[in-house]
């Protein structure tokens, strides 16, 4: 298991880093949550510069995601992808829906 973390790192940039079960095994614990929210995107949706409204889970459950960071570079994710989003701060990132299928993602915000 793979998900990949997006956080804000001390340059106030927007950062992803690999994590895994075996890396942090906290992922394989039971985590509080306050609920989970569905929604889809149609491909080209654009979501300029913005920061995670909090911690939590967005899991692609289809189509795919370009993740766009400060420092240039695009990080692409397909189905069954799971991204922690912890940039709480700092300039954040963008999101766009990229491919010719809309993505379908389930958002489960954490408590704590």
């Amino acid at each position: 298991m793979s998900i990949a973390r997006l956080y804000t790192g001390d340059d106030g940039q927007s950062h992803i880093e690999e994590m895994s079960a075996d890396s942090h095994p906290e992922l394989a614990s039971l985590q509080s949550t306050t609920g989970i929210v569905f929604r889809t995107f149609e491909p080209g949706y654009f979501s300029d510069w913005h920061t995670a409204p909090r911690r939590q889970f967005v899991i692609t459950l289809e189509g795919e995601v370009e993740i766009g960071l400060g420092d240039g570079t695009l990080h692409r994710f397909g189905p069954g992808h799971a991204m922690l989003a912890e940039d709480l701060s700092g300039k954040g990132h963008t999101t766009r829906a990229v491919g010719d299928k809309p993505r379908v993602t389930a958002t489960v915000p954490l408590s704590g």
